[in-house]
Parts: structure tokens; C-alpha cells; sequence
């Protein structure tokens, strides 16, 4: 077998590994999948340890180290989402399937296909050289999926041993296929679930429909009161702290390759939508949002049950933007809640996983190594500067903990469906991840 053909292999086996962090029932596979990252980096010449938490184990693995040379920190995760519903997928999300080059697989981008390309091209340069152009510390975590409850204090009690000189993250897409891609910011995100109780069972919605009020139309109302007209949030004081768009990226953002069209097409919606006065990019990757995840509440099977139902429950996310404050997000869309809910059901908040927005200059300090690692890897062509709609909560850790900025240089395409049905990754990208890699390493190296 080639060296391409072992690491296709090796790549489907990670795959396999059911490693969904917030269902309980796959709890051993997220085991069996973290033994095996530390193996296979083990394995490759690193110095790999497993590292219990209370909930899943975190990976860290260190290179060859050396006096004087800068310290890399490369982050990914080996957790994988739900693959709710599983009706949509052509075929067994953990049972991955190639087609014309392409890997279907729950987690083939997000985030697998992306670290397993780093940890390939680690593995080249030592097999190689024997060395890495700087200190390589590699930390691949089992929970991003679930907002990494456990690694800010991972962080911190293990300081000294992961102070580094810059974060490494690939974990995004880039903007087209062939088009060299720098994420320079993050939204943040604050999740909040709400339940509404009216009677204490079910009623007969004919015998008490018209005296006690219906939990679920009380839930529509506060869901249909959490927009205007134009879709600006109504939340008081959610937008005292955004942060503008900046003339320049407006400008910029204008003639990337990835549009409205291409976004539409994606999305398979009939038309997009959005606050008004920003394009579709600017709303994804500089505007703040509430969104309903999930809302649900009384008969669900088929037919007609004529019930009054006792509950009714809605999941939300706050996507932010740099200078908000989960914290105080959360406290005005609580705030929100309590206000608009009437005496006639109870209100229950429950607050989910929050994590800071994120933003550093893309033209200052390592951010120009980085520019330089992508024109390596796609000669003739200028990175595009953009932010990402998504969030990765760990990264303003990194720079409060660690006082490291974070390099995003994501190389997943925009139409790999992560978090969706049919999640997918170009083989090819294994060796585009590897190539990124090497250059990257051998840029920050030259910096210092």
C-alpha cells in the first residue's frame, strides 16, 4: 500500500468511531476514539498522553522540543455531533462510503478530515526530517460539540505546560473550492432552553379550552415577539455592544466568491432572509442573532388528539459578535422571558453552553505567517479575510489562559453539510491539510 492508501485507511477507521459527546449511549466509543488519537500520534513519533476530565478525555501530544524556537499549539476535536435525523442520510454515518472522491461520514469535516490532515503532515515532516520546524504542542479535545464544559479549566491547571506563542485551528470551510481561506473572527454563542407549564397534565381542550390558556400559543407569542418586522432582535439592550463592520471588510466581503446565490443554493431554501440593511454574509459573519433550535409541546403522533397540553418547551442560540457578553446577552434575554410570559403558566429558564465572540487583526503579527502558509499553498491567489456565522467557544479561552491569538485556516468546503445529514470531505483535502500544515509551521518559524 502507498503512503496515500494507509492514510485514506486510517482516516475511514477514525471515521468509524461513534464519538457523539452528548449522548450518553456512545460514551464508550468516544473512549475507544480518544485511545486510538493517542495512539495514532504516539505511533507518528509525538509524545502523546491521555488526559481524564469530568466528562470526555482530552489528547495532548508534544513534539521534539528545542531552545529558541516558537511554540505552535494546534487544536481540533475528535467529537462528533448527533446525526439526528438519521432518515436523511444515504448511508450510515458511521459506516463511511467514498463516491467520486468524496468521504461521507459524521464528523468527515467537522472535525476528523480537518485534524487528521495536521496530524498527516506532522507525521511527513518527522518521517522526513526527523524535526519540526518549531515546538509542537497538538491538544485534540472529545467535547467542542458541547461547548467544551471541561477544557478552559484543563487550560488552566495545565498553564506551564501548553504556553504557547500561537493557536492553530482548523475548523471551518473555506469560502470556495480552490480559494484560500483566513477566518479572522468568530461569533460567540449563549444557549438558553425554556418550558412553559399550564395545568399540571394535559385537559381536554373542549371541556377547558377558552379558561386555561394553551402553554404552547403562550411560546408562540414570546418566539414571535423576539423580532420586528425587519428581523432586528427586540430584545432590549441586545445591540448597546456590537461592534460595527468596518468600512473595509464591507468592501471586501463584496467580491468574494462565496454569494447570495451560491448561499442559496446551499441552504436549499426558496429565498434568503435576514435583518435589514446587511448583505447575507454581513449578517452571518458580523450581526448578532436569535434563533429557535427547536420548539415542541403537546400530541405528537398521527391523527387528531384534542388536548390542552400541559408543557410546552423552546431550545435558543444567541449568536454574538465581538465586544457582547454572553453573560449579559443572557441576562436580557431572560429579562425578556420574564417580562412577556403571562401569570397564567410557569416559566422555567434552563442556560446551555455560552462562549465568547473572537476577533484579531489579520494583518499583524502571526496573522501574516499565515497569509503567507495559504499563497504557498495556492500560488497566484490572495487569501480571502473573512469571519465565520459559527462559533468555537475554546478560542477566546486560548487568549485569556494562554494570551494566544488563534489562527483559523480551515480548508473543509462550504458544502460539507457539518452538523447536517450526509457530512462530507474530499480525500484530496487530506493532503491539502498535510501541505498547509508544513508551510504553516515552516512560516511561524521564520518569524521568530
Amino acid at each position: 500500500m502507498t503512503n496515500s492508501d494507509i492514510a485514506q485507511t486510517q482516516f475511514i477507521d477514525f471515521l468509524r468511531f461513534g464519538s457523539v459527546s452528548t449522548d450518553p449511549k456512545y460514551k464508550q466509543q468516544v473512549l475507544d476514539c480518544a485511545d486510538w488519537l493517542k495512539n495514532k500520534l504516539n505511533t507518528i513519533g509525538l509524545t502523546a498522553s491521555q488526559h481524564e476530565t469530568p466528562g470526555h478525555p482530552i489528547i495532548v501530544a508534544h513534539g521534539p522540543k528545542k531552545e529558541g524556537r516558537p511554540t505552535v499549539l494546534i487544536y481540533g476535536h475528535y467529537d462528533v455531533q448527533p446525526v439526528d435525523p438519521p432518515d436523511l442520510w444515504h448511508r450510515p454515518p458511521f459506516n463511511p462510503g467514498i463516491e467520486n472522491g468524496i468521504v461521507t461520514a459524521r464528523g468527515a469535516s467537522d472535525n476528523k478530515g480537518q485534524i487528521f490532515a495536521h496530524i498527516l503532515g506532522v507525521e511527513k515532516a518527522l518521517k522526513e526530517k526527523g524535526d519540526l520546524p518549531v515546538n509542537l504542542i497538538m491538544l485534540i479535545e472529545g467535547e467542542e460539540e458541547i461547548g467544551s464544559p471541561n477544557l478552559a479549566a484543563f487550560l488552566d491547571r495545565h498553564r506551564q505546560e501548553l504556553t504557547c506563542d500561537v493557536v492553530a485551528i482548523s475548523d471551518s470551510s473555506m469560502v470556495a473550492p480552490g480559494h484560500p481561506t483566513f477566518t479572522y473572527g468568530l461569533r460567540g454563542i449563549t444557549a438558553l432552553e425554556v418550558t412553559l407549564t399550564g395545568p399540571d397534565r394535559d385537559l381536554h381542550s373542549g371541556i377547558f379550552g377558552g379558561a386555561v390558556e394553551n402553554p404552547i400559543t403562550v411560546l408562540a407569542r414570546l418566539i414571535a415577539g423576539l423580532h420586528d418586522k425587519n428581523l432586528k432582535v427586540k430584545i432590549d439592550g441586545f445591540y448597546d455592544d456590537v461592534k460595527p463592520l468596518a468600512k473595509w471588510e464591507r468592501k471586501a466581503w463584496e467580491h468574494l466568491p462565496l454569494q447570495e446565490t451560491s448561499l442559496l443554493k446551499m441552504t436549499g431554501a426558496p429565498a434568503l432572509r435576514g435583518e435589514k440593511g446587511f448583505t447575507a454574509l454581513e449578517r452571518i459573519w458580523g450581526r448578532p442573532t436569535a434563533e429557535v433550535n427547536g420548539i415542541g409541546g403537546g400530541y405528537q403522533g398521527e391523527g387528531t388528539k384534542t388536548v390542552l397540553p400541559s408543557k410546552a418547551f423552546g431550545k435558543f442560540t444567541f449568536r454574538l459578535v465581538p465586544n457582547q457578553d454572553p453573560k449579559k446577552i443572557m441576562a436580557a434575554v431572560q429579562d425578556y422571558f420574564h417580562k412577556n410570559t403571562p401569570p397564567s403558566v410557569k416559566l422555567t429558564m434552563t442556560p446551555g453552553h455560552s462562549g465568547e465572540p473572537y476577533l484579531v487583526n489579520p494583518n499583524a503579527g502571526y496573522g501574516k505567517a499565515a497569509q503567507k502558509a495559504l499563497r504557498h499553498l495556492f500560488p497566484g491567489q490572495e487569501p480571502a479575510l473573512i469571519r465565520e456565522g459559527g462559533s468555537i467557544p475554546i478560542v477566546a479561552d486560548f487568549k485569556s489562559i494562554l494570551n494566544a491569538d488563534t489562527l483559523l485556516l480551515g480548508f473543509a468546503l462550504p458544502d460539507c453539510n457539518a452538523h447536517s445529514p450526509n457530512e462530507t470531505f474530499p480525500l484530496a483535502h487530506l493532503d491539502l491539510g498535510a501541505r498547509l500544515n508544513r508551510y504553516l509551521l515552516e512560516e511561524i518559524a521564520a518569524m521568530k
